[in-house]
């Protein structure tokens, strides 16, 4: 049961100091929420930390974590309760961060699996039974968005209204436990998400509070995150788990990394490339991309920190036609009007800032003044989205404020393909003939 806390982090952050990755424009938070630092009540044997995420177009992969060293790497799944007709076995995994040594985490791939079904599953061979539902094999497909998640009261009252509701997938665009290098709150972050990551699909894209890095003993950083949420970029042709893509009914997601190379000559940018000139708009109409940074912002809160991958990337962007962009990173919900380079263009994509999740930063108060006609709707308060994809034409997209007992709709849109604008579909058209071509 989880519990509210105080944690030692500024002993913490005295042995692990983290390098300055923004910039503060003396811009004003929110008070800070308390954490809430959630046990481990199983034993060693038992699974916890359990969570889902897409592999290919039928498959999902089993994540979760064993403090016993010895305990079988073996997902039991079927469509009864209680009742397994398939078995996979998966793998095992341990990493250590100066005396912080984990777990053993486990994944495994289990399908082929039906579309729109249920199915019900065990970790290890023992403990708890859980269930999942895979997406529909057709639109209408709800995707829920939050950013910036952290583990505080905001975090637990953002969840707690995403479960209200049903959805297929849920996406985070970076800033998942706000660990730091504290490396318990890794665990703590994964048992408070269990019961929704365990339920739905979960694809992450990395933030700034993952990097991690120490130098000279971790100059790379990013080992807790790589090696406790493994995405499927292997299968999208990426050579990094720090930067993938995926399908979902008719929807292509791009899931960028802000803290990857991104320049014109690096690995992010080739991959992006190839991945935008590989898709087919006749079978998935719409492409979303989720960033951390956000490339739009007019909160004082870091000001231009996506400025450089929006010189680098965003060009590819506009000319494949993406419909939505969304960014964490600044805690406070912004939506943009269709931008490309800074001017408001009907071909570009719709920008929102989604950082909101419940974050131990608190909100980032202050917006620029006077308003940026780029920017339709912006407020500091905690809350999630959900992109209700009803056909091959048509979304929607809302906002939903958290409201103590209800979450509230604060803001909501109806949205056009891109594809099917003549006007813009003309341009797509004629890049992908030039990929074709090449």
């Amino acid at each position: 049961m989880a519990k509210c806390t105080t944690f030692p982090i500024l002993f913490l952050f005295l042995i692990f100091p983290q390098p300055s990755l923004s910039q503060e424009n003396n811009f004003v938070r929110q008070p800070a929420s308390q954490l809430i630092i959630t046990p481990h009540q199983r034993s060693n044997s038992e699974p916890q930390q359990v969570h889902v995420s897409l592999v290919g177009k039928d498959k999902m992969r089993v994540s979760w974590i064993t403090e016993d060293k010895e305990a079988k790497s073996v997902v039991e799944y079927g469509k009864k309760s209680g009742v397994y007709d398939e078995k996979t076995i998966g793998e095992k995994t341990s990493y250590q961060y100066f005396f912080y040594k984990s777990g053993k985490i486990h994944n495994a791939v289990i399908g082929p699996l039906e579309a729109n079904t249920s199915y019900f599953y065990r970790c290890g061979g023992l403990g708890p039974e859980f269930s999942f539902k895979t997406p529909p094999s057709k639109f209408p497909i709800e995707f829920v968005i939050v950013g910036d998640l952290g583990q505080t009261e905001w975090t637990a009252s953002t969840l707690k209204h995403v479960g209200k509701k049903d959805y297929d997938v849920f996406l985070l665009p970076g800033d998942l436990s706000y660990a730091d290098s504290q490396q318990p709150l890794w665990d703590s972050f994964g048992r408070l998400v269990e019961p929704y990551a365990s339920k739905r699909p979960w694809m992450v894209t990395e933030g700034n509070h993952e990097i991690e890095i120490f130098p000279f003993i971790y100059p790379k950083g990013f080992e807790a995150y790589n090696t406790r949420w493994p995405m499927p970029f292997k299968e999208s042709g990426s050579n990094s788990n720090l930067y993938y893509s995926f399908e979902a009914v008719g929807v292509h997601i791009i899931m960028l990394g802000s803290y990857a190379d991104f320049n014109v000559d690096s690995e992010q940018y080739e991959w992006l490339k190839l991945d935008l000139a590989k898709i087919d708009r006749a079978k998935t109409p719409w492409v979303i991309t989720l960033v951390h940074a956000p490339w739009y912002n007019t909160n004082e809160a870091h000001q231009g920190e996506g400025e450089a991958m929006r010189e680098a990337m965003e060009e590819l962007l506009y000319n494949a036609r993406v419909d939505l962009v969304f960014a964490g990173h600044v805690h406070a919900y912004e939506r943009f009007t269709r931008i490309y380079d800074n001017k408001v263009d009907s071909c570009g994509p719709i920008y929102v800032t989604i950082g909101d999740g419940g974050n131990r930063e608190g909100l980032a108060l202050k917006f620029k003044s006077p308003p940026s006609p780029l920017s339709l709707f912006r407020e500091p308060s905690f809350g999630h989205g959900r992109l209700r994809i009803l056909n091959e034409t048509h979304a929607e997209w809302s906002w939903h404020r958290n409201n103590d007992k209800d979450a509230v709709i604060a803001d909501r849109i109806w949205i056009e393909n891109l594809s099917k604008v003549q006007d813009c579909c003309d341009i797509s058209n004629s890049q992908q003939v030039v990929n074709e071509e090449l």
